[in-house]
């Protein structure tokens, strides 16, 4: 499924989702073995699942069930730096200019540069923790010079 594909969910899904997330999450608390089976009540068949996988859809409902988009991205996979900027949400030639800086590591197939997709997210996540030092930083200096009233 490619990015532009990817739609919200509708209300009834949202509304289903949440009924099932607040189910599977309780029974999830219940549960000890680390392959559980469950039953599919209209076909009764029975599949065991590996409880990581089950917690992995409780937090999929969840985030249906809050209208947000779900895409699920096999971390080995590698992005066009296209794709790299639209999962930034940035411009393809600041991708190239972070990926020859150094910032972000990357392969070269031929003349076209791949990047894994986790690289792409440890620098999101790097971005957004140094961004949100510096909004602690700025605070801390607007407190300092009393910008703040107590």
């Amino acid at each position: 499924m490619e990015i532009d594909e990817i739609k919200r969910p509708t209300k009834e899904e949202q509304e289903l989702a949440l009924k099932s997330y607040e189910t599977l999450s309780a029974t999830l608390e219940e549960l000890h073995s680390k392959d559980p089976e469950i039953e599919i009540e209209e076909t009764e068949e029975k599949i065991r699942v590996p409880l990581s996988a089950l917690k992995l859809l409780a937090k999929i409902l969840k985030a249906t069930s809050q209208g947000k988009p779900i895409s699920i991205v096999p971390h080995a996979t590698e992005m066009t730096t296209q794709s790299a900027a639209e999962l930034l949400g940035c411009s393809r030639p600041h991708v190239i200019k972070l990926l020859e800086n150094g910032a972000i590591a990357f392969t070269k197939v031929g003349r076209h540069r791949r990047i894994k997709l986790e690289d792409i997210l440890g620098y999101k996540a790097k971005m957004k923790a140094e961004q949100k030092e510096r909004l602690i930083q700025m605070m801390r200096e607007d407190e300092d010079k009393g910008l703040y009233d107590s």
